[in-house]
């Protein structure tokens, strides 16, 4: 209980002034906190808010939240969301974003032996290819995997080939097969580089 409501307790006993005097407080501050009008309650939108955030358990940002609460036919903004949610204390769950592997170091499978290994740097195009694998992020949280093939030489990219899986099918790509990107017929002279295959 606050000072001013014991003051306003004890008023039918004891006068003011004395209770004030006693308290070490100043009439004016009692009478002044007497004209305050009372504290207005949580608005509906906002016991709302707080329920629906626990109904999702803390997994509702402001804009699901918002999305929720005008399907309840309450108008509210963002804004007004997160300063609630500051409020009560009350912070959404941040999911770990999911990063796929392109590289798998325990498989269990044989390697391809690295025929570059040793060998000078070559001068002259089309005569290594090297290749490796990456990830592309699509719409949706869905990923396509992207095998490049590169000239060791000249750097420049004569082949790809996308995939919806690393297995089986960005890895086992010969010096034969014709991928997109790559002209018709090219092929390297010397040994056939990778970064990371399966055999």
């Amino acid at each position: 209980m606050s000072t001013y409501r014991f003051i306003r307790t004890q008023a039918s006993c004891y006068p003011v002034r004395r209770l004030c005097h006693v308290l070490g407080l100043a009439p004016s501050a009692y009478y002044a906190w007497l004209s305050r009008p009372a504290p207005l309650a949580a608005p509906t939108w906002e016991q709302a808010a707080v329920t629906a955030f626990a109904q999702h358990q803390r997994r509702y940002g402001t804009r699901r939240l918002r999305a929720e609460l005008r399907a309840q036919g309450y108008a509210v903004g963002r804004y007004r969301l997160r300063g609630v949610l500051r409020r009560h204390g009350l912070r959404a769950l941040q999911p770990r974003r999911f990063t796929p592997r392109t590289t798998d170091s325990t498989h269990g499978h044989r390697c391809a032996p690295n025929h570059l290994l040793g060998q000078p740097r070559p001068t002259h195009p089309n005569r290594v290819w090297v290749t490796d694998i990456t990830y592309l992020p699509l719409a949706g949280g869905y990923w396509a995997y992207l095998c490049a093939l590169q000239d060791a030489a000249t750097r420049r990219v004569v082949g790809w080939h996308v995939a919806a899986t690393t297995v089986g099918g960005t890895g086992d790509h010969g010096p034969g097969t014709r991928l997109a990107g790559s002209p018709a017929g090219r092929r390297p002279v010397g040994p056939f580089g990778s970064r990371r295959a399966v055999l």
